[in-house]
């Protein structure tokens, strides 16, 4: 079958499994890449360090499937708007892209399949489907392929489906017919993006500083939360979405109707005393099947202390007490725990940062208190 006419009737299968764009790209060298190296030179990666390791890798699709032609990129709309958050202060946010099932094995299925009609139609043909797996720069194939451009945000942007998508990558060495890429941006001289921002993570247009972005901080970071970015959260308790929200490219883009990826109500504007006080096992349940796996439960539960304290949360102070006071809670949740607590500064809060100054100050520190002290979990 001629390249055209196959590539013609994969994109048709692709819509009919369910993805919203398909464009094509040959499997060379992206165009992104030096300005990929200049991020991470200045140090834009945060503590990412799988960004760091090898980046040549991202230069040669070959390490990804020898003998790789052609990248496949799809394109999948997720989410809608937030509902408006409710006056209470223990509600928080959630990136729309993390309230349904994860992601990455929705469309990762959905590659596979089309991986299977493709070695049919091509008996031989070999071929990977990755998405977020793999030394790829998604964003930049999927302007080879036409699918949109990378704005100002950073954000792959498609002109009738916005910037709030998926991005999945089938990776096969048939030579197939290539799209014309997307050479032009359309963000012309807007800046809503950057002027969004509440930590300032914008270094310039098309240069995003992962040390000062809420979704590293929230998703990325297993540490302690700097006070200052603590106190930006604004109610993130996994990602942000702010810089996409104000994008006029999103006004008219379609709203995400896949029964996949259907946003669970328990993540829609989560209660996040009860995160606090959920249990482990609990946890476990909640997130099986979740993006928010990403961050754990320790991440979230730091993550909810935190913007609990920052909306200075009365209701929070007893269980953000009993975590300061249990000695099975990780230090990371602990320090989360005593900030929000200071900022609350009622006096049953100050007492209770008083009462664990004191117990440390009287319990001595052994190697197994140590131990006690950083479970696993």
């Amino acid at each position: 079958m001629a390249a055209a006419e196959l590539s013609r009737r994969l994109k048709h299968e692709a819509i009919r499994l369910g993805l919203d764009a398909v464009g094509i790209a040959p499997a060379v060298t992206p165009a992104g890449y030096p300005n990929y190296l200049t991020w991470l030179r200045k140090g834009h990666a945060a503590g990412m360090a799988y960004m760091e390791r090898e980046p040549s890798l991202r230069a040669q699709p070959e390490c990804v499937l020898e003998g790789v032609r052609s990248v496949i990129v799809a394109s999948l709309v997720y989410g809608s708007a937030h509902a408006a958050v409710p006056p209470g202060r223990a509600s928080g946010r959630i990136a729309r892209y993390a309230q349904g099932a994860d992601y990455h094995q929705v469309l990762k299925a959905r590659l596979n399949r089309l991986l299977e009609w493709l070695e049919h139609e091509a008996p031989g043909a070999r071929g990977r489907a990755v998405v977020d797996t793999a030394p790829i720069l998604e964003r930049d194939y999927a302007q080879a392929a036409g699918l949109g451009w990378i704005a100002k945000n950073t954000m792959l942007i498609h002109r009738r489906l916005g910037s709030f998508t998926f991005l999945g990558c089938l990776l096969t060495d048939l030579e197939l017919e290539y799209d014309e890429p997307s050479a032009k941006s359309y963000c012309g001289t807007c800046t809503r993006c950057l002027d969004a921002c509440p930590t300032q993570a914008f270094a310039g247009p098309y240069e995003l500083d992962a040390r000062r972005c809420i979704s590293y901080w929230t998703i990325e970071h297993r540490g302690i939360v700097p006070d200052e970015t603590a106190s930006a959260l604004g109610g993130w308790a996994f990602g942000c979405d702010i810089c996409q929200e104000v994008c006029p490219w999103n006004r008219k883009a379609p709203a995400g109707g896949d029964p996949e990826l259907e946003p669970r109500p328990e993540w829609a504007n989560p209660d996040l005393i009860a995160w606090l006080e959920r249990s482990a096992a609990e946890w476990k349940t909640r997130l099986a099947g979740s993006a928010l796996e990403r961050a754990g439960r320790r991440g979230l539960v730091r993550n909810a202390a935190l913007v609990l304290g920052g909306r200075r949360a009365i209701e929070a102070v007893e269980p953000l007490a009993k975590l300061l006071k249990s000695t099975q809670t990780h230090p990371v949740v602990r320090a989360a725990a005593r900030w929000a607590l200071k900022q609350i500064g009622t006096p049953r809060a100050l007492e209770a940062l008083a009462d664990s100054a004191n117990d440390q100050a009287q319990t001595p520190v052994t190697p197994d208190r140590r131990v006690a002290l950083d479970p696993p979990a």
